[in-house]
């Protein structure tokens, strides 16, 4: 007699496995993601650049300091002459030298507020790129989940196929014996060995599909497709989500966030452009020295030295309104930051809503798909006895047995449906957890 467990509740067999091949757990795979992740070391590296920016220096609020040097040497020939002809002098190759140097500082003490705007604009941006990360890692997280089911999933398939097997082979028994008695024919046996040939191709098929699910897996967590990997594990569904929960996370959505903040970096922009066109005051203060040695000539050493003070004030006049064109075009791109938003808030609550429908409808279909597939685990145990016994037919054993796979099959694709629902439900509301 042949017993058969629920698939929902599958466990992959470890005589498939070997004991030389790694598990892998999906905490494993997750944590391996997000270490590996190449798409996630480069949002980091983008925020890395956003946090070094993000500076008063950068915004340009913190004073300049410059210091400038030269020492020239020259060879001139000298020709002046005076009303007093006894001074006249007239030399080749007079040397001479001058040597300058200067310290120079200045601090912006106006200029519309735009190193204000600009310090506020990284700030904008370098939370912008943290959750742009945020949302890079719950797109991980998520990929890798919907990925290790779906391998568990093709492995429950497997299982049915393999239940499905022994069946057939069973049924080939049977005839083999009748016929050895005369009570049934080669008719019955060439069927009987047709089924599980094909059968044992599907499973072949099987294996195949099992094992490249596995290497996009690795290939996912970035680890070699050279990897032997055991998967045992079992498709379990959260049901506890609710839709008004959902759409109460929502709003935590790191790219609905970050888009939000795009709009608040293009107002910022809008204020710096608008500050071009205000005036610039700078206050400046350094320590100039300047020396000249010559050989020759009307002066012969001139040196000078001392502190300078000042204040430069810039009024910009006309540019050919580039300024003013350019204070356009950011709020052009503001009312396009705002859009986009609008958009991306429409499909997100779009999408959520679908997908809960979509959640909602499997866990319902998931009650009646559980006593079909236990129906068919029954009606296929029954036909086999009935079948040993003489009172059914080789076409009765294969009707029951048609019924346990699709049964069984739906039983999975359901769960799996489910999961994948959830897993997107928890991105959206920015509720998956490694």
């Amino acid at each position: 007699m042949i017993k058969y467990s629920v698939c929902i509740l599958f466990s992959v067999l470890i005589s498939l496995s070997g004991a030389a091949q790694p598990r892998l757990t999906l905490s494993d795979a997750l944590s391996t993601a997000l270490k590996n992740s190449y798409n996630i070391q480069l949002a980091k590296e983008s925020l890395e650049i956003a946090s070094i920016n993000n500076s008063y220096g950068v915004a340009g609020g913190l004073p300049l300091v410059t210091a400038q040097a030269s020492d020239n040497e020259q060879i001139t020939s000298i020709n002046q002459k005076f009303p007093d002809p006894s001074r006249d002098v007239q030399r080749d190759g007079v040397s001479s030298n001058n040597l300058a140097a200067s310290l120079t500082g200045s601090f912006l003490l106006y200029n519309g507020w735009k190193v204000k705007a600009t310090k506020k604009r990284l700030e904008e941006l370098q939370s912008l790129n943290q959750d742009l990360l945020n949302a890079q890692i719950q797109n991980t997280l998520a990929a890798v989940t919907t990925r290790y089911y779906d391998i568990v999933r093709q492995q429950n398939f497997l299982q049915t196929i393999q239940k499905s097997i022994e069946v057939s082979r069973k049924r080939v028994e049977v005839i083999e014996s009748r016929q050895q008695v005369g009570m049934s024919n080669n008719a019955d046996l060439y069927q009987a060995q047709l089924d599980l040939n094909s059968l044992i191709q599907s499973e072949q098929a099987q294996k195949l599909v099992i094992d490249q699910g596995k290497t996009d897996l690795l290939n996912l967590i970035f680890v070699s497709p050279d990897s032997n990997i055991v998967i045992a594990d079992t498709i379990l569904v959260d049901k506890s989500l609710k839709l008004d929960q959902i759409r109460a996370l929502l709003p935590t959505n790191p790219q609905l966030i970050a888009a939000d903040q795009q709009i608040k970096v293009n107002e910022l922009i809008e204020r710096e452009t608008a500050a071009l066109r205000y005036p610039t005051l700078r206050a400046t203060t350094g320590l100039n020295i300047s020396k000249t040695n010559s050989g020759a000539g009307f002066i012969l050493v001139n040196q000078s030295y001392g502190p300078t003070f000042g204040l430069n004030l810039s009024v910009p006049l006309y540019n050919g309104l580039i300024s003013k064109k350019q204070q356009q075009v950011a709020a052009v791109n503001t009312r396009i930051a705002k859009t986009q938003k609008d958009n991306l808030l429409l499909t997100v609550e779009t999408g959520a809503v679908k997908t809960y429908q979509a959640y909602n409808s499997s866990l319902e279909q998931l009650k009646t798909a559980q006593t079909n597939y236990e129906l068919s685990t029954r009606l296929l145990d029954l036909v086999m006895q009935k079948f040993q016994l003489g009172q059914a037919t080789i076409i009765d054993v294969k009707i029951a047995q048609q019924s346990f796979e699709n049964e069984s099959y739906r039983l999975v694709n359901l769960a799996y449906t489910a999961k994948v629902a959830e897993i997107e439900l928890k991105r959206l509301s920015n509720s998956i957890q490694p």
